[in-house]
């Protein structure tokens, strides 16, 4: 058993050594799946580590009450709730209106909290630049700010009451913009907006005529025990405005892990045309090993430990650049203090992370060493590919074709397994490009009340998109240049026996390009509908459709790229002297 075991060991690592750009490729390719699945589970952490921070620094409150009623019947209401069971501390009530606010042009929903100038022992918002309330003065949540375009200086107006902005806060009692809870009195149907704080002797004159709102914040002896309260439109716990916050990253999320399961086809086909390239550049080394008494079992045990090893380095690989990359690629709100450190990943996200890379590495390579293991030793020995299935209206369809095409179907009908992988590449590929295109050209309406601004939902959407764009790319070029070279590798010695037989060069290499886009037409041609199809799956709303030519255009530009990145390493093949390839056949 234990010299089993050495055996396996040294032709692991020696695989590993003599074969590094596949290993490294292959790697890249579990790797690029894995991270973006683990950015996408790593936004729910993002933000509610930003909450906690905010939480922490502002003494947020575990219960906010803001009632349906106003003036004095809503103060009536929140009296007795400073001293019911569990109530610890409160700070509050504070007058409230719903108005709107101009700054630079521009008009939106706010809601208008009057606060005191004197600290208070539960919300204390922090005040990230320039000072706190006073008199005549606006303090705007920073987040909201940023939206408006609204420094410290500027002079705002509340409903026609000109204010002059003296500082800008974050807070955790109210859900950062677009989602601080702006309505109308008395009414329960809520609306985007964003929050500001006035001096409480100013709510009176900026709501003129609009009867007053209140609210109350509560601090409870077990902050948990909020999750016990009935939420309605008059009452929200810490952990409801955390989740409310966590909706930014919503299109984020739902767009990364889309995407990681895109990617995992992508890597699943390119490993697998690695893999089935390695075991063919094997085949002769396990007749070898067949010959001298290794069985089956011994056999893909020596594939599948390689592989593997090289699926627990990626697992390793990815989760780290995942996690380590969410809080840079994808910002937390400005509405929220502190930074997001770069912590070990969730105990659920590691294993789906491992679960997935080593998954993806299995799958792969299963099918190619289950096929190399059941060989027989002679067949093994003699490494020959697979010979086509003949047909006489296949030899009668092949006697008409013109040569260059002759010789990409051949080679396809050689190795049909590689060809299907092309198939599938392009598939993903083109369903991915046409996603992302008609995702690109959905004009979304983002109404705050008088303004349409800028959707920061969907700008992390788009972020979260560029970001799957390029690694998406990344990988489908690494899967077209292996796919390629691998055929290029195998079709030599057919090559150099047909330009014996009178093919030239230009044929030559014209067909090894044939033989990649031959395959690669029908993925185009279904991942235009499978793209189109999955963003009106995923839609909530009416999905609007690019146009015909954009998605012609993406089809070409697929093909003209297999073609091109064929066509390097056909050109340098078939500038080889015929009789050296020859020469260099295994015997």
């Amino acid at each position: 058993m234990s010299g089993r075991l050495l055996l396996v060991c040294r032709l692991l690592v020696r695989d590993l050594l003599r074969r590094r750009s596949e290993t490294v490729l292959l790697v890249v390719a579990i790797t690029a799946a894995t991270a973006t699945l683990t950015l996408g589970l790593a936004l729910n952490d993002i933000a509610e580590q930003s909450y906690q921070q905010t939480r922490t620094a502002t003494a947020g409150p575990d219960v906010v009450v803001t009632p349906l009623a106003t003036g004095q019947a809503a103060l009536d209401e929140l009296a007795s709730m400073t001293t019911a069971a569990g109530v610890t501390d409160h700070s509050g009530p504070f007058p409230i209106a719903y108005r709107t606010m101009t700054a630079h042009g521009r008009s939106a929903h706010a809601v208008v909290e009057g606060r005191d100038d004197a600290p208070v022992s539960v919300d204390r918002p922090a005040v990230t630049d320039g000072t706190w309330v006073r008199p005549g003065g606006v303090v705007v949540e920073r987040f909201f700010a940023d939206a408006l375009g609204i420094r410290t200086g500027d002079t705002v107006s509340v409903d026609g009451h000109p204010l002059r902005v003296v500082g800008t806060a974050v807070t955790a009692a109210r859900a950062t913009y677009p989602y601080a809870g702006w309505h109308y009195p008395n009414s329960v149907l809520v609306e985007r907006g964003g929050l500001v704080w006035v001096d409480r002797s100013d709510v009176a004159t900026l709501a003129g005529s609009q009867p007053l709102s209140y609210t109350l914040k509560l601090k409870l002896a077990d902050p948990a025990a909020s999750s016990t309260y009935t939420l309605g439109p008059h009452l929200a716990t810490w952990q409801a405005i955390s989740h409310l916050n966590g909706r930014l990253y919503s299109d984020a999320r739902v767009t990364l892990l889309v995407g990681s399961w895109l990617l995992n086809g992508l890597a699943l086909a390119g490993v697998a045309g690695i893999v089935a390239g390695r075991v063919i550049g094997q085949r002769r080394r396990v007749g070898l090993l067949k010959a001298v008494g290794a069985g089956p079992a011994m056999i893909a045990a020596v594939h599948l430990a390689e592989y593997l090893v090289i699926g627990l380095v990626a697992a390793a690989t990815g989760l780290a650049a995942g996690w380590f990359a969410a809080p840079v690629l994808i910002r937390p709100s400005a509405g929220l203090i502190g930074t997001v450190d770069a912590q070990p990943p969730a105990l659920p996200t590691v294993i789906a992370g491992a679960a997935l890379a080593l998954t993806i590495a299995v799958a792969a390579t299963l099918v190619p060493v289950v096929r190399a293991a059941t060989t027989s030793t002679v067949h093994a020995l003699a490494d020959a590919a697979t010979p086509p299935r003949r047909r006489r209206w296949r030899i009668w369809l092949s006697r008409r074709l013109p040569t260059a095409l002759l010789i990409g179907v051949r080679l396809n009908a050689r190795r049909p397994h590689r060809a299907r992988l092309v198939t599938v590449n392009t598939l993903i590929t083109t369903t991915a490009l046409v996603a992302m295109l008609t995702v690109g050209t959905q004009v979304v309406h983002f109404d705050l009340g008088h303004t349409e601004l800028a959707n920061p939902r969907v700008e992390r959407g788009e972020q979260a998109m560029l970001v799957l764009a390029v690694v998406l790319c990344v990988l489908a070029l690494v899967n077209a240049v292996v796919s390629a070279g691998t055929a290029v590798l195998d079709a030599r010695q057919p090559l150099a026996v047909a330009r014996t037989l009178g093919t030239t060069p230009t044929q030559a290499g014209v067909g090894l390009a044939l033989a990649q886009l031959l395959p690669a037409v029908p993925g185009v041609a279904a991942g235009i509908p499978a793209g189109l199809g999955l963003v009106a799956f995923l839609s909530i709303r009416e999905v609007q459709y690019p146009p015909t030519s954009w998605l012609l255009a993406t089809a070409l530009g697929v093909l003209l790229a297999i073609a091109a990145l064929t066509a390097v390493p056909a050109v340098v093949a078939t500038r080889r002297p015929v009789v050296d390839t020859l020469q260099s056949a295994p015997t």
